[in-house]
């Protein structure tokens, strides 16, 4: 079987994410015909060739993230040299969120060919299911895992207007629904997908409060979230912080002008008191 594509050439390959029967006809011809097939896991690549019934016809090797920048510059020499590499990480595209953002970079430096075969994407078939605005959105990969980092990347998606997809680790969800809660506010609409695609393929939606008190018992599985955009009428934390300032100036104690703030919701009131006693500290760094 000839290649699917001139040699010379880097091919990122987007892989299914529950369904071996997904895969399109274009991967299991690179599979058999590329010279090198670098995966994330050769595990997984073995046996996603077995379910597709061909056999890997090259060399078979690693590339996840702790080999990625150790494996990157070969990987170049051999496309340069005129080698067919194909890219496939676990589930979905690679370089999203996954390995291959260096060596498409490396190669598109070198003037190398780079070529894709779209399919199977965790990011679009979650927008898609979620019944949330989907002409415009954003993908933040993965939500950090430090609470503090974790609520300060909340509070930029205030005032998004874009509905925003993400991945969770099921083991930090329930946390990460509870903080968007406190800071974007319980009535804003989302979406938890939970394994996209395979048997037991479950799509929650409703309110944040809502999937925060469904998520409180715990969830398993490979989660995408999506939540929607902020309204025009929702206010940034600058804004909140602004509002608190001009109560105070009329004789409002600070901590009962953060509650009447955050009444109107957007920011948790321990958020925004914390920016006001920064803003203070910036504005006059001998202030408590």
């Amino acid at each position: 079987m000839t290649s699917p594509e001139p040699a010379g050439c880097l091919i990122l390959a987007a892989t299914p994410m529950g369904q071996a029967d997904d895969a399109s006809p274009r991967l299991r011809m690179a599979l058999e015909s590329a010279d090198i097939v670098a995966a994330e896991d050769t595990r997984r690549a073995r046996n996603l060739a077995s379910a597709l019934d061909v056999t890997i016809g090259g060399t078979l090797l690693s590339y996840y993230d702790q080999v990625e920048a150790a494996r990157t510059p070969g990987l170049v020499s051999s496309i340069a040299e005129g080698s067919t590499v194909l890219l496939i990480t676990d589930a979905g595209m690679p370089s999203v969120s996954d390995p291959g953002f260096k060596l498409v970079a490396a190669c598109a430096e070198a003037g190398l060919r780079v070529t894709c075969l779209p399919g199977p994407s965790a990011v679009t078939t979650a927008l898609a299911v979620s019944a949330l605005p989907s002409e415009r959105f954003c993908f933040d990969g993965f939500a950090p895992r430090r609470p503090g980092p974790r609520r300060e990347w909340l509070a930029g998606l205030i005032d998004q207007s874009r509905t925003t997809v993400f991945f969770e680790s099921p083991h930090r969800l329930a946390d990460t629904l509870a903080d968007a809660v406190d800071v974007l506010g319980g009535d804003r609409r989302a979406a938890v997908c939970r394994e996209l695609t395979k048997t037991y393929e479950e799509v929650r939606r409703g309110s944040l409060a809502e999937l925060s008190e469904w998520a409180a018992d715990g969830v398993r599985g490979e989660i995408t979230v999506v939540v929607e955009g902020g309204s025009a009428e929702q206010k940034g934390m600058d804004e909140l912080v602004d509002d608190v300032v001009a109560l105070v100036a009329d004789g409002m104690r600070l901590k009962d002008a953060c509650a009447a703030v955050t009444q109107a919701g957007g920011a948790s009131r321990r958020d925004l008191y914390q920016a006001v006693l920064e803003r203070r500290r910036r504005e006059d760094p001998q202030s408590p």
